[in-house]
């Protein structure tokens, strides 16, 4: 997945001011780990960032991925401005919207969302964390979430997904904020099909694939496949 000299881009989803406990954040376990194995493959440089829903700076702190990240290595960049850059999605929904430019300017993009509930797409984890790519008004797609998911997801294919089901967040996502609406599953999810990714993970709320819009429009795009059992799994 990764070869010699690239230039690493790892997308935790840190979009909120919570504490891992909350399970609201991926995992900062999970996504320094992801950046040793990163370094272990023969990346350059490995660079940790996300758009933040609530203030940044608090995000990535209290999630603990800034120091967890920083420790083994990366380079994590805070989100500003500058760093975001008008762009032609060519969706359905999404047309032309600031994009958080180091994501498309890696060499190989690792998506490490973590999987829990959320109020309006019932769930999240791969396909929706790329809401945390945009810039600008980002609410104003919540009316049309799930096309504007699949949109998403159409302009950024990652090299590999690794969903963290660690601490799984069961109710009142995405920014939970009891701890008793979080369950320990001790999961981790690997695959290079986002679409799979979410058709498994769902599962771990109690929902079954076809209740999710977005996932038969991923999967009817092409973008992988709702039939998570017709791919070859390995436990380990």
């Amino acid at each position: 997945f990764i070869s010699r000299g690239d230039v690493v881009v790892v997308k935790p989803n840190i979009g909120w001011d919570r504490t891992p406990i909350h399970a609201a954040n991926t995992n900062p376990k999970v996504v320094a780990e992801v950046v040793r194995l990163a370094y272990d493959a023969g990346a350059k440089s490995v660079i940790v960032t996300d758009a933040s829903c609530n203030e940044p700076n608090r995000c990535f702190q209290r999630s603990g991925i800034w120091k967890a990240a920083y420790d083994v290595g990366a380079e994590v960049v805070i989100p500003a401005a500058h760093r975001f850059r008008g762009m032609r999605l060519k969706g359905e929904v999404l047309d032309d919207w600031p994009v958080y430019t180091p994501l498309v300017n890696a060499d190989k993009v690792i998506n490490v969302p973590i999987a829990k509930h959320h109020n309006l797409s019932k769930y999240t984890a791969a396909m929706k964390n790329w809401y945390g790519a945009l810039g600008g008004r980002r609410n104003r797609l919540h009316q049309n979430i799930d096309v504007s998911i699949a949109d998403l997801a159409t302009f950024i294919q990652p090299t590999l997904t690794i969903v963290d089901a660690v601490r799984v967040l069961m109710r009142n996502g995405p920014q939970g904020g009891n701890v008793a609406d979080a369950k320990d599953m001790h999961t981790v999810i690997a695959t290079t099909d986002q679409v799979a990714a979410d058709a498994y993970g769902c599962q771990l709320i109690g929902r079954k694939p076809e209740e999710i819009p977005y996932l038969k429009m991923g999967h009817e795009r092409g973008l992988g496949t709702m039939h998570w059992q017709n791919l070859r799994l390995a436990e380990v």
